[in-house]
This record gives structure tokens, C-alpha cells and sequence, in this order.
């Protein structure tokens, strides 16, 4: 995991703001396909994983986004030669938390471990508005 902002070596692809509510996980994913489908996600970067990260990340940034009422979520998707990266940026300032011990009976509580095991990079870094989390899935990986 990175703690650091990365470098903009990628080219951005889309922006959007999302309401902090369960449909923002679902305008997350067409988002993501919509890149894909005007070529600014390289080919070899598997879209299932791209679709299934997105949701989680997303999904928390809505339920731990924020104490704010009203408080979105800003989802960037930029798309290079090496690969796909996606961001959530939201009001909270708590760090993201890998819970790599979940209990077979938890219904929530895996998808910064999803995250963890499946991206080829993640992170997080504070914004002037509360803090961004991000994952990076490399082409071909």
C-alpha cells in the first residue's frame, strides 16, 4: 500500500461526482466500463477485477466517506500504457483499514482485503477535502 500521491503519468480519463448513497456504486461501474469502451483503459486489463475493485472501493467511500450529511464522492478513472487506475476521494479523513482476518460470519468488512489481494497497487493520500483512495490494476497483470 502507498500513503503518498502518486505521479500523474497516466492521462485522465473521466471525473464524476457521485452521491453518497448505494447508487453511486453502480454509476461507478458504468463509468468504468465507458472508458473501457472508448479505448482509454489499455487492453489486458481485466475489467472484471476493474468492475468488482471499483465497487468496493466505492462502496466504502459511500458507508465511511463522511460524518457530513450530503458529503459525495469524486471517482477519477485515468488509463495508461501500464494500466487502469481508479480513485474515490471523499470527506473522511480516517486511513482505509484492511480487516485481513474477517470472520465467516461477517456480511461486510472485505473489500479493502479484496482490494489488497487483487489490485496490483492501491494507496491512499489526504486532499484539501478529506482523503483519496485509489487502486491500480496494470495491463496484463
Amino acid at each position: 500500500m502507498s500513503v503518498m500521491a502518486p505521479s500523474r503519468a497516466q492521462r485522465s480519463c473521466d471525473q464524476a461526482d457521485l452521491p453518497a448513497d448505494p447508487r453511486a456504486v453502480a454509476e461507478a461501474r458504468r463509468l468504468v466500463r465507458g472508458a473501457a469502451a472508448r479505448g482509454d483503459v489499455p487492453a489486458g486489463v481485466d475489467m472484471d477485477m476493474a468492475l468488482l475493485l471499483t465497487s468496493e472501493l466505492v462502496t466504502n467511500a459511500v458507508t465511511h466517506g463522511s460524518d457530513q450529511p450530503g458529503a459525495g464522492v469524486t471517482l477519477l478513472i485515468a488509463g495508461g500504457a501500464g494500466g487502469l487506475r481508479v480513485e474515490a476521494h471523499d470527506a473522511s479523513l480516517a486511513s482505509p483499514v484492511v480487516n485481513d482476518r474477517p470472520a465467516d460470519a461477517d456480511e461486510h468488512g472485505r473489500g479493502m482485503l479484496l482490494i489488497d489481494l487483487m489490485a496490483s497497487d492501491w494507496g491512499s493520500y489526504r486532499t484539501a477535502g478529506g482523503k483519496a483512495v485509489y487502486f491500480t490494476l496494470a495491463a496484463g497483470a
